[in-house]
Order: structure tokens, then C-alpha cells, then sequence
């Protein structure tokens, strides 16, 4: 089987016609008969693509021509098959959604993997994850705050709480380094003094250094969920049987919707679901469904809707 080339990527860069360049995307796109997600908004882009090796270097000449992209920085990973079903382009008002205004032409305070590590060795260095609490809990670095939150969204609440930490040296780190770009600046609005952020985030962190400072693996938002290196490394927890686990999947009860870490031996004897309550609403609404359907009554809830509404 022919190796898959996944790129991951992201600029903060002014776009001024957004729309534009979502067609000029597109299109290079659709002529390479490339798979990926992209994400275009006026303070930058941020995506990730898969393709053979040949088009993805074509992918990253077409990008370096483009005025204001000619230093964007790719990650590279491999695969054995793409974790996109298509390729999607689409315009976003944030590329990275924490609804604050943040002066992104600023630049934050990198720091290498290797001097990272050291900051996770060092007892004065706060190491703090910048991700949602379902992506914690399969890997993080030895020692991380977690911030407890669902979404990126609310880091800013966290920060409110974390106030008392302002003048301490602060590591972050997150998947591949952009919601380190946006929160380390947020707190440095905030008063944060000493704030530094993992350049390239854990995907250059384990290229870099596989062995050493990170626990478990690495949540990933594609069809993959996590990367994986070996068994030995699962430290998540089944939410259903709390054993241990590494699967990730959204509860199939519409109306809760949870992405949560769940043991494949609970998936198939929940149906899906995350919980016996779940379950009951869900086979309820399935056979509901299946009546409306063949009366020509039925139709879909949104998500985060109840069935019986």
C-alpha cells in the first residue's frame, strides 16, 4: 500500500479578498485530487491535507507562491490511507475560534521541543495544556494543567481563574501549535508576564523527540482521532466501563452528542451510546423513526435536541 502525505499547517497572515482565495484553493485542489480540510478567514489559514508525495510538494510550491505565504511552515506526517473522506475549503470568521479580540499581527514566545522538555523537568515552569479536556485525556506532557474545557472557547474562563499564576513562567502547548498562537497572546492581554508556547506543538514536539516527556498519544481531528506509536502508551479511560482506552467516538444519542474515549466492547453493548440512558433514548427514537418513516412524518432532530421535542 502506498504511504498517504499529511500536511498540517496554519498561518495567521491578513487575507484581504477571503473569497478569492478560497476559489484559487478550490481549484488547485480539485486538480490535484487532493483530500484535507481547510479553514480561510481574514486573519489567516489553517488546514490539513493528504495526498502522495508527489502532490503534496506541488501543494506546498502552489502555497509558497501565494504573496504573504512564501515562509508557511509544514508539518509532515505518514499514513497508510487519508483521514479525509474529501477536501473542503471553507471560510471561517476565526481560524481558530476563542471570540476575543486578539492583536494577531504580535508574535508570542516559542520555545524548541528540547528546551520545552526541560521546562517539563523543571518544578518552576507551569506546564499547561491549551486543549479540550477529551484530547487530555489520551496524552499529555508529564505534569500538565488541564484546563477542563469542552471547547477552545473557554479557555478564557479558565484564564480568569488562573489569574493567580500571572507572574509564574508558563509553558503551552497544544496539537500543532495555533491555539498556543491565539491564548498565550489573550494572556499576555491578561497580564500574564512570563508566557511561552511549544513551537510546531506535540506533532514537532514527538518528531523531534518521540521518547521522552509526553504520555499516551495524540488526538488529532481527523478520521484518525489519535496517532498512534504503541499499545503500551493508552492511558485514556473507557467513559462506560473506565478500562483502559484509546477510541474515541460522538455518542450516537443526537441529543447528548459527547465525544467521548470508549472501549470498543462498550460501543457495540451501548449501541453507540455513551451511557444505558443514552442508549434507551436512542433505540427509543430508532424505533420511533422507523414508525414516521413509514407514515412519511419523519423528521431528523438537530444536534443537542432532544427526541421527544
Amino acid at each position: 500500500m502506498e504511504e498517504v502525505h499529511i500536511l498540517l499547517y496554519y498561518k495567521f497572515q491578513h487575507i484581504k479578498d477571503v473569497e478569492y482565495f478560497i476559489r484559487q484553493h478550490k481549484r488547485k485542489c480539485q486538480e490535484l485530487g487532493i483530500v484535507g480540510k481547510v479553514l480561510v478567514g481574514k486573519e489567516g489559514v489553517n488546514g490539513s491535507v493528504a495526498g502522495t508525495k508527489e502532490h503534496m510538494q506541488a501543494y506546498k510550491e502552489f502555497f509558497h507562491s501565494i504573496e504573504g505565504f512564501d515562509d508557511l511552515w509544514f508539518k509532515e506526517e505518514l499514513g497508510n490511507e487519508a483521514p479525509f473522506n474529501k477536501m473542503i475549503v471553507r471560510e471561517k470568521k476565526e481560524i481558530v475560534s476563542l471570540q476575543k479580540d486578539v492583536d494577531m499581527s504580535r508574535k508570542g514566545n516559542y520555545v524548541t521541543p528540547t528546551q520545552f522538555l526541560k521546562g517539563v523537568e523543571d518544578e518552576d515552569v507551569i506546564v499547561l495544556d491549551a486543549r479540550n479536556d477529551y484530547e487530555y485525556e489520551v496524552g499529555k506532557f508529564k505534569g500538565a494543567v488541564n484546563p477542563d474545557i469542552k471547547t477552545f472557547r473557554e479557555f478564557p474562563e479558565f484564564v480568569e481563574k488562573f489569574k493567580e499564576n500571572k507572574d509564574k513562567k508558563i509553558f503551552m502547548y497544544c496539537t500543532g501549535g495555533i491555539r498556543c498562537e491565539k491564548a498565550s497572546l489573550y494572556m499576555e492581554d491578561q497580564g500574564f508576564t512570563d508566557v511561552h508556547q511549544l513551537h510546531g506543538g506535540i506533532i514537532n514536539f514527538r518528531q523531534e523527540i518521540p521518547e521522552e516527556g509526553w504520555e499516551g498519544k495524540c488526538f488529532v481531528f481527523d478520521k484518525r482521532l489519535v496517532t498512534r506509536k504503541s499499545e503500551e502508551e493508552i492511558i485514556g479511560r473507557c467513559v462506560s466501563c473506565k478500562g483502559t482506552s484509546d477510541l474515541q467516538r460522538n455518542c450516537k444519542n443526537v441529543a447528548c452528542d459527547d465525544l467521548v474515549v470508549q472501549c470498543a466492547k462498550c460501543q457495540e453493548k451501548l449501541h453507540g451510546c455513551c451511557r444505558t440512558e443514552c442508549m434507551h433514548e436512542f433505540l427509543e427514537y430508532s424505533r420511533e423513526r422507523a414508525e414516521k418513516k413509514r407514515d412519511g412524518t419523519w423528521e431528523a432532530p438537530k444536534v443537542g435536541q432532544s427526541y421527544s421535542k
